[in-house]
């Protein structure tokens, strides 16, 4: 019981003694504090006290594209902890490959009401993909918030990383270590962020950019990192970690050490970067702040009636580790 009341405080951000208090159905909580805690109760997997099981917690969904990049998980953990926080419970929709579609995901959350949805890397950053099941939730007036860019026309409120800040810090970095030919590695063509990424590249270079394009995975980033090498790109920025790590796999089965011969930049420092071989010099997405920021819009859409159909930017942080160095002479 001592382990539960603790569990419970510590993801409803309330002392022991509250959750006890809320438990027994004593006064001296606020409305919001004995939902935060009834919520925490839910969402850690804890029955209620038998009085209080009528009571349910208003449910929002948060549909992610995959828990294998390190990066959607703490997204996850900001985003699950912030609802309960705020009297909701979350609903973690993960997609994998041969899985559930985001689509069927969307009926589901539908059929059980869902007060809203959060998305993250759907495929509303995809100009080239269905966009249906968007519309479906735009008719029944669900507030949506999606994390990072995505295609205008839906108006869905978004919370993004500035892409351009990003590419900026990355290649300013590159440029002062000496490095004058700097390629890129980024997503599908129709991936809106990697576009974005592109546009800023072509602006800070003043001219065309040496770009492959790969899906979002190591091998892909491997392929795709061999052919700029082998145009004599001594510099490559990524538009993923996951993509960078197969950027140094590339250049280490062409013979390249890194960072001697080959620098390269990723994007998101999500977990372990620091632990790789290199340790990854990357470009950190304030994950924790949009993530509490997407909670906000979407709370104040479903408790005020507030609309909104902006896009919040969040400037990025240019960490540099052990994947770029000076430029061979």
């Amino acid at each position: 019981m001592t382990k539960r009341l603790a569990e419970v405080a510590k993801k409803a951000g309330v002392s022991e003694a509250t959750v006890s208090r809320v438990l027994n159905g004593r006064s001296g909580v606020s409305e919001a504090t004995r939902t935060s805690v009834l919520t925490a109760l839910d969402v850690l997997g804890y029955e209620r006290p038998t009085k209080l099981r009528g009571e349910r917690a208003r449910l929002v969904g948060l549909v992610l594209p995959e828990l294998q990049n390190p990066i959607f998980p703490a997204l996850a953990e900001v985003v699950t902890s912030s609802l309960a926080q705020r009297g909701f419970t979350p609903a973690l929709c993960a997609r994998t490959i041969g899985g559930v579609p985001e689509s069927d995901y969307v009926e589901m959350l539908l059929d059980h009401q869902v007060s809203g949805v959060i998305f993250a890397g759907g495929s509303y950053a995809l100009a080239d993909a269905s966009h249906e099941h968007y519309l479906r939730l735009t008719e029944r007036g669900l507030p949506v918030v999606l994390v990072n860019a995505g295609v205008d026309e839906l108006g869905f409120p978004r919370v993004s990383t500035d892409d351009a800040v990003a590419v900026e810090q990355a290649y300013g970095h590159l440029r002062s270590l000496g490095h004058e030919r700097i390629g890129m590695v980024l997503g599908p063509e129709g991936h809106i962020p990697s576009r974005r990424k592109l546009l800023a590249m072509i602006q800070a270079a003043d001219t065309e950019a040496e770009v492959e394009r790969s899906s979002f995975s190591m091998e892909g980033a491997r392929v795709a990192a061999t052919k700029l090498l082998e145009r004599g790109v001594t510099g490559i920025i990524c538009a993923s970690d996951v993509l960078a790590l197969g950027a140094i796999r590339a250049a280490r089965r062409l013979g390249r050490a890194v960072p001697a011969d080959v620098s390269v930049v990723g994007f998101d420092d999500s977990a372990f970067m620091t632990c790789t071989d290199p340790p990854l010099t990357t470009v950190r997405q304030p994950i924790e702040t949009m993530g509490q920021a997407a909670v906000d819009l979407l709370v104040s859409q479903i408790d005020e009636a507030r609309e909104f159909s902006d896009e919040l930017l969040f400037e990025p942080e240019l960490v540099v580790r052990g994947s770029t160095g000076p430029a061979r002479k």
